[in-house]
């Protein structure tokens, strides 16, 4: 099965409606060149506002049944017959997670994932805003393939790549926001950042789009120069399109069918020895798994 699969990056305002509009705008434009898997970036409708550790923007979190990217996404999904990984703050009673919601193409709400890994330093300071998900590591089936979904610090653990895989993923989705780091403005990850999740592509075999946010974005006590460059994978990692550092959209083209021939076909998953692998049950790489102690 041939699908064409995009990544949308766009720099963010203030102004939420906004930001929902131009959304819509170049994830339409995606589908009118054919795309039927769109990805967006990591909450893409308001600024990134883990900058600072600031109470007030806890205000923008909404239920999963009120949020208006999710109201305005799944709309767009059912009248352009597009998938749409829709990434958004929820609050749930008095809990706060950095969650996406998956709408198949007919617009039908798929299911929640809330992101595993929080991270925490100058100038992402999710720990502050976002409780730990506690959906786990998920697969959704959508008419254009199954799709594996995690969030931005999630794509640095081999681990959520690999159950997501194992649980019948036929791609792995990233939407993310990463840029300059406020402590070390001479850094620029990138290149790490595009190459980790490229060993997640070619360990699975398994395709993976990640999709960035760009644009300077100023807060209280850091600033961020988010540096786009959403590209997509090859099951082998290599890249099949990258995106520069302005806005717009990337796509191409994969054959699911002849991909998941080819990953039989090497092994991998064959070859797999579970009944070693119970240091991964550890923090510190100790297997308890034979009743041993400290």
């Amino acid at each position: 099965m041939m699908v064409k699969v995009a990544a949308v990056q766009m720099s963010v305002g203030p102004n939420e409606e906004e930001n929902i509009a131009k959304a819509l705008h170049w994830a339409g434009l995606a589908a009118d060149a054919g795309a039927q898997i769109i990805l967006l970036q990591e909450l893409f409708s308001t600024p990134y506002f883990c900058k600072d550790q600031d109470p007030r923007f806890l205000a923008l979190a909404r239920s999963r049944d009120e949020h208006p990217a999710l109201r305005a996404m799944q709309e767009l999904a059912r009248r352009r017959q597009v998938v749409l990984p829709v990434s958004f703050f929820e609050r749930a009673g008095n809990a706060f997670f950095n969650s996406l919601v998956v709408f198949d193409a007919d617009g039908r709400d798929l299911g929640l994932y809330r992101k595993a890994h929080i991270p925490d330093g100058p100038g992402y300071q999710e720990k502050f805003y976002f409780s730990p998900g506690d959906t786990g590591f998920q697969v959704f089936p959508t008419r254009y393939g199954r799709l594996g979904v995690a969030i931005c610090w999630d794509q640095w653990f081999p681990e959520a790549a690999r159950i997501m895989a194992l649980r019948g993923a036929e791609i792995l989705l990233y939407p993310t926001a990463i840029g300059s780091e406020p402590q070390a403005p001479e850094l620029d990850s990138r290149g790490h950042w595009t190459r980790v999740m490229q060993g997640h592509a070619a360990a699975n075999l398994v395709p993976v789009i990640a999709a960035n946010r760009i644009g300077r974005e100023i807060g209280r006590d850091a600033e961020i120069t988010f540096y786009g460059g959403s590209f997509i994978t090859d099951p082998t990692g290599a890249l099949l399109a990258t995106a520069g550092r302005d806005e717009g959209w990337i796509s191409a083209d994969l054959d699911l069918h002849a991909i998941a021939a080819q990953r039989i076909e090497w092994g991998l998953f064959r070859d797999r020895r579970p009944d070693l692998y119970g240091a991964l049950h550890s923090l510190d790489g100790g297997d308890r798994s034979d009743g041993t102690h400290w």
